[in-house]
């Protein structure tokens, strides 16, 4: 089991300005088939987390991919940094963000919004070659959308999201003490998953790794 994050009370205010991120589904373009869209176990995958490649697998699916040919395929975690180090991640995944989160205090007022990453796409392509396969996360499965479209536009092939992403989706159950939570399932709630960081597998761009020092 993984151990508490010693750092993780003092990131309480970054996780927060996240919601801006996943607060609303993005828009994406789903299938054009009229045909569901579903993971290979046969889950149904919503609108918002469909991609143009059609390309869809679980978080366990994934795990299991990954374990079957770990020199062939690629986890890319598209969360904020601050996501991927004090939520947690999958040991093996590249974490290259899709969007980072901005904010300030301005006029008395604490603001926050998000910026797309205009490097997302250069740098897979510093890690990964259009014919590889990827495994696509976020939090769970609306970014990791827009990262799979980004990536198609750019000539990939086989890229999947990883539909109920690293937290997974929540728990609707007003008698259970989880309702509300993400724990239904989700990387987090189905495969191992750290905290700790190899700086090697963080993709920024300098001028975004020297404003977070």
């Amino acid at each position: 089991m993984s151990k508490p994050n010693p750092r993780l009370p003092t990131a309480l205010a970054a996780l927060t300005a996240l919601s801006v991120l996943v607060a609303s589904p993005p828009i994406v373009s789903a299938d054009e088939t009229g045909e569901p869209a579903k993971t290979a176990s046969g889950n149904e995958v919503p609108g918002y987390k469909r991609t143009t490649l059609g390309l869809y697998v679980t978080a366990t699916e994934a795990y299991e991919m990954w374990l079957s040919a770990a020199d062939k395929v690629k986890v890319i975690d598209v969360r904020t940094p601050e996501e991927y180090a004090f939520v947690g991640h999958p040991e093996m995944s590249w974490n290259i963000p899709i969007a980072f989160v901005t904010y300030q205090r301005k006029g008395g007022r604490f603001e926050y919004g998000s910026r797309m990453n205009p490097d997302f796409v250069a740098h897979v392509l510093e890690v990964a070659a259009p014919t590889d396969v990827l495994l696509v996360t976020c939090r769970s499965g609306g970014r990791s959308a827009m990262a799979v479209n980004a990536l198609a536009a750019a000539g990939f092939k086989n890229a999947y999201n990883i539909v109920d992403g690293v937290e997974g989706d929540k728990v609707h159950d007003p008698n259970s003490v989880f309702d509300g939570k993400r724990m239904r399932n989700g990387w987090k709630n189905s495969a191992p998953w750290v905290y700790g960081i190899d700086p090697e597998r963080v993709i920024l761009e300098e001028g975004t790794a020297r404003q977070t020092q």
